[in-house]
């Protein structure tokens, strides 16, 4: 195929998880023999935080405006077999709107922000999507799988809508023994919705263990906040910087958007780069976890500061790292990025049936 994509961005994941997403679908895509662009809007606060500015895998290009992009890329386009507009592309509704005129082959819109995006179109404030595009993209491809696909169809009349969830890089997070400095890490962009989780579930539990070690890495932070002595702060860190940082700590924990926690079976990363690295998972709660790891045998679940502490200090070491292989066999058996490509690809064998 011939796969042309808009999305917010492929050169820098400062602040954002869509970067890492796209750089593992497009990889995955080209291995498999298809050509692949992707068009990514420049803005000053991508521009200054390039982690990744030639991408390696299919072309990338940079358009300044709408104009830019159609100027240059309507025969891309209109000859693509699949193209994709992403969630949060700067005026993706007008972008949008010129793809579905201008395309003849399947169009998707790829959701990275499914329940975020229902809850803004339910408010009328979505920029990057209004419900009368919906039933023109042939594919809504989501970050949450479960009801709330069969709600996109029913309520803003996608033809189909379907789970194309976020991966791992097997090449990238692999294990690398060493000795842990933190016995519990968490990598992520600051969100206020999932700070007072993280309080609950990893700085609860860090005051109540003065002799434990912690870490959270991530960009925008608020300077203000106050953090326990034991805890270890780490800036925002590049892709891959990331199994380094999963590696050097006993357990990593995984925290989910309250949106994301209300609608279910919307995974993030974090559970398959740590899983795919080894390190065993501590997550919070939510409708569907069970469809990707099995409680109790291939992660912990936590709801209190004083649950994680007893994952800490109790569970056997044997069985800690016994809970870690079990989850990166899971990840390499179904969640890489190869598997999202194969997914991707017979969605759209499906769509050009009329399926």
């Amino acid at each position: 195929m011939k796969v042309v994509i808009l999305g917010l961005s492929i050169t820098s994941s400062w602040g954002n998880g869509h970067a890492t997403t796209y750089r593992g679908l497009v990889r995955g895509l080209v291995r498999r023999g298809h050509d692949v662009w992707f068009l990514e809007r420049d803005v000053p606060w991508y521009a200054a935080n390039r982690d990744l500015p030639n991408p390696p895998h299919g072309r990338t290009e940079l358009y300044a405006s709408l104009d830019d992009l159609a100027e240059r890329f309507t025969t891309h386009v209109r000859e693509a077999d699949l193209v994709m507009v992403g969630s949060y592309v700067p005026q993706g509704v007008e972008a949008g709107a010129w793809v579905q005129r201008t395309a003849r082959g399947v169009t998707a819109f790829y959701d990275i922000d499914t329940p975020v995006t229902l809850a803004r179109l339910a408010r009328g404030a979505c920029e990057y999507l209004r419900p009368e595009l919906v039933p023109g993209y042939r594919l809504y491809l989501s970050f949450t799988g479960g009801p709330t696909l069969e709600r996109i169809e029913r309520e803003l009349g996608s033809p189909a809508a379907r789970p194309l969830y976020c991966s791992c890089d097997p090449e990238l997070h692999v294990p690398a023994p060493c000795e842990p400095r933190w016995g519990l890490g968490y990598l992520g962009t600051y969100s206020e919705d999932r700070q007072p989780v993280l309080e609950r579930l990893m700085l609860d539990a860090a005051r109540a263990w003065p002799e434990g070690r912690f870490a959270v890495a991530g960009p925008q932070y608020p300077e203000g906040l106050r953090w326990p002595a034991n805890v270890t702060r780490v800036e925002h860190l590049a892709p891959p910087e990331h199994p380094a940082f999963y590696n050097a700590q006993r357990y990593t924990l995984n925290v989910t958007r309250a949106d994301m926690v209300r609608a279910g079976h919307s995974p993030s990363v974090r559970l398959f780069e740590a899983a795919a690295c080894g390190v065993p998972i501590i997550s919070d709660d939510w409708a569907g976890l069970e469809t990707f790891f099995e409680p109790g045998r291939e992660l912990f679940v936590s709801r209190s500061g004083a649950e994680t502490l007893r994952y800490l200090r109790e569970v056997p070491e044997r069985e800690r790292q016994a809970m870690g292989q079990r989850a990166r066999r899971r990840v390499l058996a179904e969640h890489t990025a190869e598997h999202r490509a194969r997914t991707l690809e017979d969605y759209v064998l499906e769509a050009e049936r009329g399926g």
